[in-house]
């Protein structure tokens, strides 16, 4: 399998500048596949899709990891605290730190996680 095209990955390279329109990024809704965008040493951007309904159980990673809602709403719980995230919302979790992510209504979020990949990530398959 060939490696998507930058335009279907919606980045655009200006020199040493990569820029991405992160609302034209084609990526599959509700499959809760997380589409790579860029991984560069120390970094991975990923952006995953929720369809009406959908979730991310509780989980954690192994990075700390930066989430921000591009479109639709999010419900982000972790631990105690429960957030109403909408477009242009920026979270960060602690390495390790349990979450979850629910959409009542459907969503596009982008994680970037650092460093990566974090002490005792799992291979990749």
């Amino acid at each position: 399998m060939s490696a998507p095209s930058p335009a279907h990955l919606g980045w655009t390279r200006i020199t040493s500048v990569q820029f991405w329109d992160l609302t034209e990024i084609e990526h599959p809704v509700g499959n809760r596949l997380a589409e790579a965008i860029e991984t560069v040493d120390g970094a991975r951007a990923i952006v995953i899709r929720l369809a009406p309904g959908e979730e991310l159980g509780d989980h954690q990673v192994r990075e700390r990891a930066w989430l921000t809602v591009i479109e639709g709403t999010a419900r982000v719980e972790a631990g105690a605290d429960a957030v109403q995230a909408g477009p242009g919302t920026l979270l960060t979790f602690e390495p390790g730190e349990r979450h979850c992510v629910t959409s009542e209504g459907g969503t596009r979020i982008v994680m970037i996680l650092s460093p990566w990949p974090g002490e005792g990530h799992y291979p990749a398959t």
